[in-house]
């Protein structure tokens, strides 16, 4: 056990690394639990009190936020709008950038005439969404977009599942991604049950409602 001690000493710092270059509270959360784990038990093999207490005392709160979170009830709302509203373009120029790195070939002017709408959470825009709708049902999607605090899956949920009725009331039968251009939101559209189909040669992803 001594000899493999280190390799928990190096986990352990590497996860604390990880957890100070992120920018998600729950995400650091999450690092910093493992780390200070891998700490206590590189801090048993070397009988070293001091580094087990601090780690242990940093886990419990670690423990404490990450249950408040996930116990914390959260209200979500979908608003609708038409896409030239003031507050809709501040919102887009200020996420432009990081926009850009999901949605590159997304446009503005193009969400006219969509279905357009925002998730509200605890009152704060968390989402934006537009996408064309076609007379067979089809909802292509030109924008999703989450912001980066709030990408736990929830506000996805919330779209998918808990407006399921409200979307196919708007006569939506499939959300459809023609082109994914980032692999975090790859990720993030399969978790929320998009499969993948290849159509015409391209690679598209659908979700049938």
């Amino acid at each position: 056990m001594q000899e493999i001690a280190p390799w928990f000493g190096y986990l352990a710092s590497m996860a604390l690394i990880v957890a100070l270059l992120l920018n998600n509270d729950l995400k650091f959360r999450w690092f910093s639990a493992t780390g200070s784990t891998f700490f206590i038990i590189y801090a048993i093999i070397i009988h070293a009190f001091p580094v087990l207490l601090t780690n242990s005392i940093l886990l419990c709160i670690n423990i404490v936020y990450l249950v408040r979170v996930y116990s914390r009830k959260e209200i979500f709302d979908l608003l609708e709008f038409k896409g030239e509203e003031k507050l809709v373009s501040k919102f887009l120029a200020f996420y432009q950038k990081d926009i850009e790195a999901y949605f590159p070939a997304f446009k503005a002017e193009e969400m006219k005439d969509n279905l357009n709408f925002v998730i509200i959470r605890n009152l704060v825009i968390a989402n934006i969404f537009s996408a064309s709708l076609s007379p067979e049902g089809d909802a292509t999607v030109l924008i999703n977009y989450t912001v980066k605090k709030y990408r736990d899956y929830k506000v996805g949920r919330f779209i998918f599942e808990k407006e399921r009725d409200n979307l196919i009331a708007k006569g939506v039968r499939r959300i459809v991604y023609k082109k994914v251009y980032n692999k975090q939101h790859e990720r993030f559209i399969k978790v929320m049950g998009f499969k993948q189909v290849e159509v015409e040669g391209a690679v598209s992803f659908i979700k049938a409602l």
